[in-house]
Formats: structure tokens, sequence, C-alpha cells
């Protein structure tokens, strides 16, 4: 349930509504924009009267919303989420809200100079997020799965050279406590709906970016997104990076439709993967300005500074020197669409 307040309710009157209402059984979320201030109901509303609480003083609307995602509902907080990053030396990296967020890197950690070298290259072109895998769930289990616990530690490394945020993927709940020095969280399409992991990083207050699952839909997406969010945790990133379709001209379909649905639906930025969601390193510059066409608030993609000798996803990882062109194209997109970089 939705309840609209009313223009010029002081923040005491809006607790104390707050505070009867939780009586009544059920959780406020409380979200206060420039224009509205909105308050959700989680739980069973069905014993509160909707009429009665219409004729409330403070009261302009009251909404029962259908979907069964509720703190990931626009609905539930009209205006767009933005999240902040902090930077090493101060200041803060933004996603959302009219911030386009760039994050670029390897598939995987390698090499210290391989790393370096690409975070350096990205860092020059305008990427505001460094990406690299040190931990990668793989189809087989003869393919590279990543360094682990060393790769972080090279990512790390770049992190401190160059300034920029990092994010990388875990795959269980016993690697968070390594991952302290990890700015941004990656959940893989794979573990969307783990829901036990999902839980857990409710409890944490690192932002979460969830891939949607190559067989899931956007409904099943936002689910996911709920359960981090119930757990406390609201600075989650949707990202559509494609899902499995009867055509295999491309490793996956990527559902650009997706994004302005997901928009229109929930407040929560949302981002797209045209290097997974293609699998073609010649597609992902293409793909990647129609998603921000369509209204995405960044791109995840993968730059190797030598595809051809790439130990994860080389055929679909582009040149530093195609990123840096890419770069300089979406800074012409930002500036007609009046969004940041």
């Amino acid at each position: 349930m939705i309840i609209a307040v009313k223009r010029g309710a002081s923040g005491d009157e809006v607790r104390e509504l707050s505070a009867d209402l939780e009586k009544q059984g059920v959780k406020v979320h409380l979200s206060e924009g420039d224009i509205q201030t909105v308050l959700g109901l989680v739980g069973d509303t069905t014993a509160i009267d909707a009429e009665a609480l219409q004729a409330h003083h403070l009261v302009e609307k009251v909404i029962r919303v259908q979907e069964p995602y509720k703190r990931a509902n626009r609905l539930f907080h009209p205006e767009d989420t933005r999240i902040d990053i902090p930077l090493q030396g101060g200041g803060t990296r933004s996603i959302g809200a009219g911030r386009l967020g760039i994050m670029a890197g390897p598939c995987s950690v390698e090499t210290r100079g391989q790393i370096t070298e690409v975070a350096e290259a990205v860092k020059k072109a305008g990427a505001g997020v460094l990406r690299g895998g040190a931990f990668k769930p793989r189809t087989s289990p003869y393919s590279f799965q990543g360094l682990g616990c060393e790769g972080l530690d090279l990512l790390v490394e770049a992190k401190k050279a160059t300034g920029l945020p990092i994010i990388s993927e875990l795959m269980t709940i016993n690697q968070l406590e390594i991952f302290d020095q990890v700015d941004i969280i990656q959940i893989g399409a794979r573990n969307m709906q783990n829901f036990n992991l999902l839980k857990e990083l409710g409890r944490c207050r690192k932002p979460v970016l969830l891939k949607r699952g190559y067989a899931c839909t956007v409904t099943e997406l936002l689910m996911a997104a709920e359960y981090i969010m119930a757990g406390g945790n609201d600075r989650v990133i949707l990202c559509e990076r494609g899902i499995r379709t009867f055509d295999t001209y491309t490793r996956n379909t990527l559902d650009l439709s997706s994004i302005p649905f997901l928009k229109r639906k929930s407040h929560l930025p949302v981002i797209a993967d045209p290097s997974h969601g293609t699998g073609l390193a010649w597609m992902v510059p293409a793909m990647t300005k129609a998603a921000i066409a369509a209204g995405a608030d960044g791109v995840i993609v993968e730059v190797h500074n030598n595809p051809e000798k790439a130990l994860c996803d080389g055929e679909q990882s582009i040149t530093p020197a195609v990123f840096a062109e890419l770069m300089d194209t979406l800074k012409k997109y930002a500036a007609i669409e009046g969004k940041e970089l």
C-alpha cells in the first residue's frame, strides 16, 4: 500500500502517522522527494481501512500496490535513486538520477601488468569504475576459474594506482569478508536467485550490481532486488545482460526493451552489459549506444589489452583503443540527453 502525504505536512506529523501505522503490524518505508513525501507500507495491509486512511488530514491519496515487489517499486519511491560510490581521494562517483556509470575492465584479472595497463587505459578514456573478475563461475569445470584471492589483491592494487572504484563478482556468502575493499559487489546471472546470498547482501551496505538471470523475467529480477532491499540495503543497481532465446547468432539476446520497462516500474538504476549480451566484440559499441539511447543509466563493458590471448571471454572483449573511441561518442550522447558522465 502507498500513502501520498499532503504537501506542507511537518516531519513530526509524518513520523506520528508512520508510528500509528506500524502499530497496525506493517513496516513503513519513508521516501521524501522534492515534490512528494510517500509512505510505503510493507506487510499484511488487509486489516488497514483504506477509506478511513484516505480521510486522514495528512493523506492525499491511498494506492494499493498490485505488483509483488514493493521497495523496488517506483510507486514506493517516485524519484530515481542515485547510488553514490566513495572515491579514494574524497568525493563520490554516482550512478542513476541523471548520472551515467561506465564500468570497464577485463572479464578476469590475469596478471598485475594486464590489470594495471587496462585500468590506466579505461580511466584515461573516462570510465568511472574498474571491473575485473577474481572468482569466475564457468560452465565447464576445465575452463579458467580466475585467480581467486590473488586476483582480488591485484584488482585492489589497480584501484590504489588509478583511484578508480572497483566492481567484482561475489559467488558465495563466505567470500563477503574478503570483499572489504571492493566498492560494488556484482551478483552474476547464475546467482540472481540465490536467495540466501541475496538475504546476506541485504545486511551489508555496499552497492550491489544485480544481473538478470539468462532465463529470468524482469519481474523475477525485481523480486531478486526486493530480497536485498527487504534486508535494509537499498543500494541496488539492476543489470540487463542478455537472456537465452531460440536464436544463436549471438551468445545471448540483449533485451533492450527491458530497460525502459524497468525504468518505468522501478526507481533503481538500470545498466546494460553488451559484452555478455552479444558475445561479439564488434557488436559491443553499437549495443552500448543503443542501451544508453533506450534510457540505461550506464553500461558494464569488457576491455582487454590483448583479447586474442585472454584467458576468459576474449571474443567479446574490446580493446582500449575501441573503448576510448566509444567513450568519445558516449560523451556526446550524455550531452544530448542532459546527463553527466
